[in-house]
C-alpha cells in the first residue's frame, strides 16, 4: 500500500460554505424555487383592517365570485384546532370572534395564481365587518393598565431594597428600546401537498420543522406522521422562522387538504411585516447604588416588553432578558421584574439573541451612567464590575461562572485597539470641535447557551457511508446561511477521516430525524454537530473493528486520516476498506443522538443551570457624530470574541461581523413606527413595512475600519471539538457602536448629564439627546 499523503485538516480549517458555489451562481433552490406540480393553487390572506374590534362577519360570496378564484378558507374551515401558539393557546391561524391587530390574517383566498389570489386578498377592508374597540398600542399603557400575556416574572438575590437604602451613591433612570424586524431575505413561504392515504408534504421555510409537523398536524386533525415537512435551506430566519412559519404552513396544508390539490403560500414583503412578530422593544426603569469606585452595590429593574396579542415565545424571552441583564458582571443584591405586556400589535417573537440583548444593554446602560455620574472612565467601571473567577462568580439565578474569560479578553482588546491613546485624543478632539463630536466605548459580552427549557437541549443526527466511500449526513438543525450544514460535515470528514467532499449534508425532513429542537439559541452545531459526531463514530468503530479482524492489530491503534485507514501497518483507502466491510457485511450507517448534560431549570422560581456554557466577547467602537443634523458615521470597530476552538473561522468571522452589523442597524436606524391613535382609517397599523420605510444598514454602513479577530481558545466545556456557539453572542458586540453615540452626544453637553438617548439612535433621536444636554 502507498503510505499515506496529508490532506488539509478538515475541523478547524476555513472552508466555504457548502452552498457557497451554488449561491452565487443562483442556483441554491429555495421553496419558491422548487418546480410546481401540475394543478397547483395559489393562497393569499385577507387582514384585519383594524387594529381591535369584534369580527361580525365576511362577504364570501363578493370574495368566491371574482375572477380565478377557487376557494375561500375561514376559520371555520379548519378542521382541526384553530390555534398555532407555541407556549401559550392564544394564537389564531385564522381570525375567530375578535380582530387584535392591522395585518392578523382573517381569511385565506385560493386562487389558480398569485396575483388573482392577491388581488381578491386585497379587498379585505370591503369585505369583512367589524366593530371597532379601542386598541392598545403601547407597552407602557398596557403595563399601566396590567394587561399581560402571561404574569410578570421575578429574579432576585438578597435584599436589594435594603442594599439601595445603604448605598453611598444612588442613581435612578429610565430607557426606551425599539424592536427589530427579522428582514429575512426570503420571505415566510409554505407549499403544502397532498400525499396518498391522508398525507402531508409541506415544503417549509422553517427553522423548527418538527414544531410545524406539529402544528399542521393539529390544524388538520391527523396524526404527526401523516404529516412530512422537509426544508433544505432558508433565506435567512434570525428567529422569524422559529414559530411563526406555523400560519403559513397550516393554511397551506388546511387548504390543500380541503381542495386536494397543491397549495403555495407566498405574501410579499409588506404582507409579511404586517402579519408577523419581531424583537420585542422593552422598556426599562431602574434604581441602582454604588460605591466611590463604580462597583454596583445593589440594582432594582423593572422590564417591560411588548409581547403583542399573544404570548407566542415571550415567556422565554423575558425569561432570557431577566438571565441576561448580569451581562459580564457581579450584582450582589439584585430585584428584576419582567412584564410580558399585551398590546393590539403583531405577535413578538424570537430574534437572534432572544432577549439576552435586551436584558444586557440595560446594565450597560446603568454602567454609563454611573460613569458619568463619578467622573470615570466608563471601561474603569465595567472592570471594576466584572465576574470573579474564584468568587464574585455566582449569577442572580445561581449558576456558577466556570469558564470566566471576560479579563484577559478585554486587556487584550484594549491594547490592541490602543483604546487609552484614542480616549485622550477623542477628548482633545471634542474640546475644539464645536459641531462634530467623537464619542468612543467598549463594551464586554457574556452569553450563555443553551435552551432554557431542558428537554429542548437534544438532537439527532443520520450518517450513511456508501460503498463508494461517499457519506450523506443528515439532522435535525436546519441550514439558514450560517454554515450549520458546513459544520456538521466537517465533524462527519474528521471523525472518518476522509476529505469533506466525501460529505454531503440533506435536506431537513421530519421523516428522517424526529422530534427535533429548532434551529435556534445558538446551539446548532452543539447539539447537531456532537450528535452526527457520535453517529459517525459508531461506523468507524464498526471499520475499525472489521479492518483488525481482517489484517491484525488493535481497534484502539486503528488511525482514520488523509482518505485513508491505518491498520497494523496497512495504508488501506477508506473506499476500499468500506467496499470491503460491506461484503462483508458490515453495517455502514447509524444514527446518533446528543443530550446536553447538566442542565436544569426552575421556571417557577426563575434559579437553577440553564447553560452549558458562556461566549464572551468585547468590541471598541469609535464614532463621529454631526451635532447639527444627528447624522453620525462608524469610524472605526475593533472586535475579540470568543468561539472557543473554532471549527471554522471563516464562518465564524463571517457570523461575528454579520451580527454586529445587524445589532447595529438595530440600535441605530431599524426604527418601528405604529400609526397613532387618531381616529384615521391607518390607525394602528405599523407604517413601517416595507424597504422603502424600513432601513436597514447596507454596506455603507460598515466601518471603513473594521477589525474583527477571534480570542482562540478551547472551551472547557465538552463541546463538540471544544468550540462555542456563534449565532447570537456577536450581537451584543455593537452595543458599543451605541454607547460611542451616547459618548458623542455627552460630550457636546461637557459631560455634565446622562444623555436621554433612546434606541433606536437615529438622528432624530440623536438631536433630541442633543438638545437635552446641550440645555440642561
Amino acid at each position: 500500500m502507498n503510505a499515506p499523503h496529508d490532506i488539509p485538516a478538515v475541523v478547524g480549517s476555513a472552508r466555504p460554505h457548502e452552498s457557497a458555489h451554488l449561491h452565487v451562481a443562483g442556483a441554491a433552490p429555495y421553496v419558491d424555487d422548487l418546480p410546481e406540480l401540475a394543478g397547483t393553487l395559489h393562497a393569499a390572506l385577507g387582514l384585519s383592517p383594524v387594529a381591535h374590534g369584534k369580527l361580525l362577519g365576511i362577504d364570501l360570496a363578493a370574495l368566491r365570485a371574482l375572477p380565478g378564484v377557487i376557494a375561500v378558507i375561514t376559520a371555520a374551515d379548519i378542521p382541526g384546532v384553530n390555534e398555532c401558539g407555541p407556549i401559550v393557546h392564544d394564537d389564531p391561524i385564522l381570525a375567530d370572534g375578535v380582530l387584535h391587530y392591522v395585518g392578523q390574517p382573517v381569511f385565506a383566498v385560493i386562487a389558480q395564481d398569485r396575483e388573482a389570489a392577491r388581488r381578491a386578498a386585497a379587498l379585505a377592508r370591503q369585505v369583512i365587518q367589524v366593530e371597532a374597540l379601542t386598541p392598545i398600542l403601547s407597552a407602557l399603557d398596557a403595563h399601566a393598565q396590567q394587561r399581560y400575556v402571561v404574569p410578570p416574572m421575578h429574579l432576585s438575590r438578597g435584599d436589594a431594597s435594603a442594599a439601595l437604602a445603604a448605598a453611598p451613591h444612588r442613581l435612578q433612570g429610565s430607557f426606551s428600546l425599539g424592536g427589530q424586524e427579522q428582514f429575512y431575505l426570503e420571505g415566510q413561504i409554505s407549499y403544502a401537498i397532498p400525499q396518498e392515504d391522508g398525507g402531508m408534504l409541506v415544503h417549509c421555510s422553517t427553522q423548527h420543522p418538527s414544531e410545524m409537523q406539529h402544528a399542521v398536524a393539529h390544524a388538520l386533525h391527523r396524526s404527526a406522521h401523516q404529516v412530512q415537512v422537509q426544508c433544505r435551506r432558508m433565506g435567512g430566519g434570525f428567529g422569524g422562522k422559529e414559530s411563526q412559519s406555523a400560519l403559513f404552513a397550516c393554511i397551506a396544508a388546511v387548504a390543500a387538504a380541503q381542495l386536494q390539490r397543491p397549495v403555495k403560500l407566498r405574501p410579499d414583503r409588506d404582507d409579511d411585516m404586517q402579519i408577523t412578530g419581531r424583537r420585542h422593544g422593552f422598556e426599562f426603569q431602574w434604581d441602582v447604588g454604588h460605591d466611590d469606585e463604580g462597583r454596583i452595590t445593589a440594582v432594582e429593574v423593572e422590564m417591560v416588553a411588548n409581547a403583542g396579542f399573544s404570548a407566542d415565545l415571550s415567556p422565554p424571552v423575558m425569561t432570557r432578558a431577566l438571565c441576561h441583564f448580569d451581562n459580564a458582571y457581579w450584582l450582589p443584591d439584585v430585584a428584576m421584574h419582567g412584564y410580558c405586556a399585551r398590546t393590539n400589535t403583531q405577535s413578538n417573537t424570537a430574534f437572534r439573541g432572544f432577549g439576552g440583548p435586551q436584558g444586557a444593554l440595560a446594565i450597560e446602560m446603568i454602567l454609563d451612567d454611573i460613569a458619568r455620574h463619578l467622573g470615570r472612565d466608563p471601561l474603569d467601571v465595567r472592570r471594576a464590575n466584572f465576574y470573579g473567577t474564584t468568587d464574585r462568580n455566582i449569577t442572580p439565578y445561581d449558576q456558577v461562572v466556570r469558564d470566566n474569560i471576560i479579563e484577559p479578553l478585554v486587556e487584550r482588546l484594549e491594547a490592541s485597539s490602543d483604546y487609552r491613546a484614542r480616549r485622550l485624543a477623542i477628548n482633545a478632539f471634542n474640546a475644539t470641535s464645536p459641531v462634530l463630536k467623537r464619542g468612543l466605548a467598549l463594551t464586554p459580552v457574556k452569553f450563555g447557551i443553551s435552551f432554557n427549557v431542558a428537554h429542548f437541549n437534544q438532537a439527532g443526527a443520520l450518517v450513511h457511508v456508501y460503498t463508494d466511500g461517499s457519506i450523506l449526513v443528515n439532522h435535525g438543525g436546519t441550514e439558514m446561511g450560517q454554515g450549520l450544514n458546513t459544520k456538521v460535515a466537517q465533524v462527519v470528514a474528521h471523525e472518518l477521516g476522509v476529505r469533506l467532499d466525501r460529505v454531503r449534508a440533506t435536506a431537513t425532513d421530519t421523516q428522517k430525524v424526529a422530534n427535533t429542537s429548532a434551529t435556534a439559541a445558538s446551539t446548532g452545531s452543539d447539539l447537531n454537530g456532537k450528535a452526527a459526531q457520535y453517529a459517525a463514530n459508531q461506523i468507524r468503530e464498526r471499520l475499525a473493528g472489521f479492518a483488525v479482524g481482517k489484517h491484525g492489530g488493535t481497534v484502539a491503534e486503528v488511525r482514520f486520516g488523509n482518505d485513508q485507514v491505518l491498520v497494523n501497518g496497512l495504508a488501506i483507502p477508506f473506499a476500499e476498506l468500506v467496499q470491503q466491510a460491506y461484503f462483508a457485511r458490515v453495517q455502514l450507517w447509524s444514527d446518533g443522538h446528543y443530550a446536553t448534560p447538566g442542565l436544569h431549570w426552575d421556571r417557577e422560581k426563575l434559579k437553577g443551570n440553564p447553560f452549558f456554557y458562556f461566549a464572551y466577547g468585547a468590541a471598541c467602537s469609535e464614532v463621529l457624530v454631526d451635532t447639527l443634523s444627528g447624522e453620525w458615521r462608524l469610524q472605526r470597530a475593533d472586535v475579540l470574541h470568543d468561539v472557543g476552538q473554532s471549527l471554522n473561522p471563516a464562518i465564524d468571522i463571517g457570523q461575528v461581523e454579520g451580527a454586529f452589523i445587524q445589532g447595529m442597524g438595530w440600535l441605530t436606524m431599524e426604527e418601528l413606527w405604529w400609526h397613532p391613535l387618531d381616529g384615521s382609517k391607518n390607525q394602528g397599523k405599523l407604517m413601517t413595512h416595507a424597504p422603502s420605510t424600513y432601513k436597514i444598514p447596507t454596506a455603507n454602513d460598515c466601518p471603513a475600519d473594521f477589525r474583527v479577530a477571534l480570542y482562540d481558545t478551547q472551551n472547557v466545556s465538552d463541546t463538540i471539538h471544544r468550540s462555542k456557539a456563534v449565532g447570537e453572542p456577536p450581537l451584543l458586540l455593537p452595543f458599543s457602536v451605541f454607547l460611542a453615540i451616547r459618548d458623542a452626544v455627552s460630550a457636546a453637553g461637557g459631560h455634565r448629564r446622562d444623555p436621554p438617548l433612546r434606541a433606536p439612535a437615529t438622528p432624530e433621536a440623536i438631536l433630541d439627546a442633543l438638545d437635552a444636554v446641550t440645555h440642561c
